[in-house]
């Protein structure tokens, strides 16, 4: 934002107490308000200030347009605490476009202290120049003549691909190819499956690879730990943008792609890819909620649908049917659907299966492709390790929703089977780990958010132990009553002494043992004793305490949120 822009967020706040400036950027994908590359205003205001806001924008940025002869769309959506407010705009033009909504940020703050509104030729130069460095002429034309062709266009900063994986070709965006060297005939697309949802994203990205693999299929997967082709890991951080995304798809390696897909990528800037074949949505729970654009589980559950417009003309959605906010936001959806369940009464699969559906369910202790009169047996859970012989539903949950989507991409049920039962810990490291280290376990986690944590709760309770530690932290930003649920959560499970990390790298606006303190208040209202809590700085120094406290025929149950990596390693190295 630029030092002018910035006064007038001030002015705005000391006028308007509720109203302020959050962010202008570019969006490069699909997003919450459009299927289009575009720019977007995020402000923070009270509901009865919208109308003004949003009347405001619309003026500032359409005289703009006109200006500039750019027929382009508008859209606005209101929010939680604000309003987002965006337009389309041209790819090689998206930077020019962002300064146009700090400007229009600038009218807004005119318009509500009752000031004339600058002009836009007043910053109509400083326009134009951005636009002289920003504007690519074989850019565009490359975009239309393949928009034309039906071939699949990418672009970022740096680089423009047409085709996908081994059907493509990259160039850097400063060397495109003349229009009439392009040999179009020589660029196809592979599958791409997307996976987003709350929970269990990257456990299902993980299997839908190792699956897929087993067919022959060179996999690329981007995910929140890495980017890798098969076994090789390309590169290691969260991959789980679209600038993840758009690295597997430029892979000339790669025949087929696993995209894991989060809140943050799709917020910031939208899909990496307009069109897939299968879409799975694995669940929607409270995670992050309070950030701008996700302050609701409504809010979130619109983020995460952005995936369905991928694939409703010519793909698949794939939807838990044990999640009500799915099933609600699923009434509507014109596209096919395969649902998934644990429940093998859901309401929701037997009217499915009535319509002729196709669905993946659990049955006793059998994961079934079910379609009509046929049901075809997947596997025994008690054969899928990841589920611990059927004790880690939500595991089962993610076997389900993999098969779906493997299935979908082409798998056949023996290639399936054989992939959920190959699927051991060290494929999926920090979901679901369990260490032997002789008589004592040790269950390793990521879980950091209510739905997860409930999940392992659960899990952990259906475990024989002769007593259980619990080892975990929770991060600053999460309201005192959240804390305090899951704290409750987790002593039902027959507690004997809990170790509490600081986190101080998680604080996040609160005070070095405010977290503790809350914790340890609430296990002495839940009838812990002072004796069975600890507090640690690291992480690492509860699982060594832990570990000196356990005795054969006890469970330690380590949620591991920062140092996850360190703990895998020294556990590998005790079970050796």
């Amino acid at each position: 934002m630029s030092a002018v822009c910035a006064l007038h967020a001030k002015l705005a706040i000391d006028g308007h107490r509720a109203m302020e400036f959050l962010d202008a950027r570019r969006l490069t994908g699909p997003n919450l308000l459009s299927n289009h590359p575009g720019s977007v205003l995020d402000i923070q205001c009270t509901p009865d200030q919208i109308e003004q806001v949003i009347r405001a924008w619309q003026w500032a940025v359409t005289s703009a347009l006109k200006t500039l002869d750019w027929d382009e769309a508008i859209y606005t959506r209101p929010l939680e605490g604000g309003v987002s407010l965006a337009f389309s705009g041209p790819i090689d033009a998206l930077y020019a476009a962002t300064e146009i909504n700090e400007w229009a940020w600038q009218c807004i703050v005119a318009e509500m202290n009752g000031k004339p509104s600058i002009e836009f030729r007043k910053i109509q130069d400083t326009i134009n120049a951005s636009l002289d460095g920003e504007r690519n002429r074989a850019l565009i034309q490359l975009q239309q003549t393949a928009t034309n062709k039906g071939v699949t266009f990418l672009w970022d900063d740096d680089e423009v691909s047409l085709g996908l994986g081994q059907g493509s070709q990259t160039w850097p965006v400063t060397a495109l190819p003349a229009q009439n060297s392009v040999e179009w005939d020589q660029y196809h697309d592979i599958p791409v499956g997307i996976v987003t949802g709350t929970n269990g994203k990257t456990t299902s990205a993980r299997l839908a690879s190792l699956i897929l693999q087993g067919t022959g299929q060179s996999v690329g997967v981007s995910c929140t730990d890495w980017i890798a082709v098969n076994d090789k890991i390309i590169d290691r951080g969260d991959w789980s943008g679209p600038g993840g995304a758009r690295n597997v798809l430029r892979n000339r390696a790669v025949s087929v792609a696993i995209l894991e897909t989060a809140r943050g990528g799709l917020l910031r800037r939208g899909l990496g890819i307009g069109r897939a074949n299968v879409a799975l949505i694995t669940n929607i729970a409270e995670d992050h909620l309070g950030d701008f654009g996700s302050r609701s589980l409504a809010e979130l559950l619109d983020i995460k649908w952005v995936v369905s417009r991928a694939v409703v003309d010519n793909g698949t959605l794939i939807l838990n049917a044990d999640d009500k906010l799915l099933i609600e936001k699923a009434r509507d959806y014109p596209g096919k659907i395969t649902w998934f369940s644990l429940d093998n009464d859901s309401a929701v699969i037997k009217h499915h299966l009535a319509c002729g559906g196709l669905a993946f369910i659990l049955d006793g202790k059998y994961l079934l492709r079910v379609q009509g009169e046929d049901r075809d047996v997947i596997a025994d859970v008690r054969d899928i390790p990841i589920t611990l012989d059927g004790v880690a539903r939500h595991n089962i949950a993610n076997a389900l929703g993999a098969a779906a989507l493997t299935f979908e991409l082409g798998a056949c049920l023996e290639d399936i089977r054989s992939g959920l039962m190959h699927m051991s810990q060290t494929d999926n490291p920090g979901r679901c780990n369990i260490y032997n280290l002789g008589e004592t376990k040790v269950l390793v986690d990521f879980a950091h958010n209510p739905h997860a944590m409930q999940a392992l709760f659960e899990m952990a309770r259906s475990l024989p132990a002769k007593r259980r530690l619990l080892a975990f932290g929770q991060a600053g930003d999460r309201p005192d009553s959240l804390i305090q649920e899951l704290t409750r959560a987790a002593w039902t499970i027959g507690l004997d002494q809990v170790l509490v990390s600081e986190l101080a790298s998680y604080h996040r606006g609160r005070g070095h043992g405010e977290v503790y303190e809350l914790i340890h208040a609430e296990l002495i209202k839940a009838g812990a004793r002072n004796d069975q809590i600890r507090h640690f700085e690291h992480e690492p120094d509860a699982l060594s305490a832990a570990l000196e406290w356990a005795q054969p025929g006890d469970l330690v149950i380590m949620l591991a949120l920062r140092n996850r990596d360190v703990i895998i390693d020294r556990l590998e190295q005790l079970q050796k």
